[in-house]
């Protein structure tokens, strides 16, 4: 097999069309179409259906295609230390994010470090708590600032950098929003704005109402921090966020009244690759993010 036939495998069953995949390759449809048929006779399996130009993953093809995504991106990786080996200083720092850490946790983050290294260059990928997950598994990006950080994850390990709690945000209308802090069974009767199912903040919500013996009722559902905001300032329905999110940006018509019982938090941190080595430039902001964080504690406290 030859690197670019690998590469334009990939292109095809990501258009699932020949001729997509030509164009965005720069390169002849033909081309495409016999390095496809090369592949497919030394592996000695078909990993298409075709149906004319278009075209589909066999099953085999779809096992093929999550294999050799990862090689390519081990590929890309070695190259990229090469690249950076002579000086980690101008390299690239790959990392995703959701929309809970946007506005304030990784901007800070980043600000900080440009400031000791200016000439380091960041490729930003958002997405949800698992998506970015399987994205570090996949070898996509090598580092991942989550909240939960994953314990218990065959292929990505997690650390630490500050453990933040989760608070209440309410219209300013809403009995309870003059009060000092709430129980999460005061709030048992709101309609609650939240992620749709499958992000990591709507389970924790969850999980804690079913710990205080109800089950939250879901009026309306957002996919980012700012869109859940918004409901609640609208006067849509209650919510229960990272109270790092309300730093610079409570929204008009809002309040945030800590929660009292049961004791909600969560951990922030990097995820990476628990099978590969970070790429230089990416060790160098990991260690620089663990201490930016832990002297903003010590500060704190």
């Amino acid at each position: 097999m030859e690197l670019r036939q690998i590469k334009y495998f990939i292109e095809v069953a990501k258009r699932e069309h020949m001729t997509k995949a030509a164009h965005a390759l720069h390169v002849a449809q033909s081309a495409v179409s016999r390095q496809i048929f090369n592949l497919e006779k030394e592996l000695g399996v078909a990993l298409f259906i075709r149906e004319g130009r278009t075209v589909r993953l066999t099953p085999i093809g779809r096992v093929f295609l999550e294999h050799m995504e990862r090689a390519v991106n081990v590929f890309d990786d070695a190259k990229q230390v090469i690249d950076e080996y002579t000086d980690p200083e101008r390299g690239t720092v790959h990392i995703g994010f959701p929309s809970s850490v946007a506005a304030y946790i990784l901007p800070t983050a980043i600000s900080k470090f440009r400031d000791a290294y200016p000439n380091v260059k960041f490729k930003l990928k958002q997405g949800s708590y698992y998506e970015l997950i399987e994205a570090v598994v996949k070898g996509e990006i090598n580092m991942a600032l989550v909240g939960p950080v994953p314990v218990e994850h065959a292929k990505v390990k997690g650390s630490v950098l500050f453990t933040e709690a989760i608070t209440a945000l309410l219209p300013s209308s809403h009995p309870l929003a003059s009060k000092s802090a709430v129980t999460l069974n005061e709030l048992r009767h709101d309609a609650f704005v939240l992620f749709p199912e499958g992000y990591v903040l709507r389970g924790i919500t969850v999980d804690a109402c079913r710990q205080s013996g109800f089950q939250p009722i879901v009026s309306f559902e957002g996919e980012d921090m700012d869109a859940i905001k918004g409901l609640v300032s609208a006067g849509l329905g209650v919510s229960l966020v990272p109270e790092i999110t309300l730093i610079d940006s409570l929204p008009r018509g809002t309040v945030k009244v800590p929660v009292k019982e049961p004791n909600m938090v969560r951990t922030v941190g990097l995820a990476i690759p628990a099978e590969r080595d970070l790429l230089p430039t990416e060790a160098l902001f990991h260690s620089f993010a663990h201490e930016f964080f832990a002297m903003l504690e010590k500060f704190q406290n």
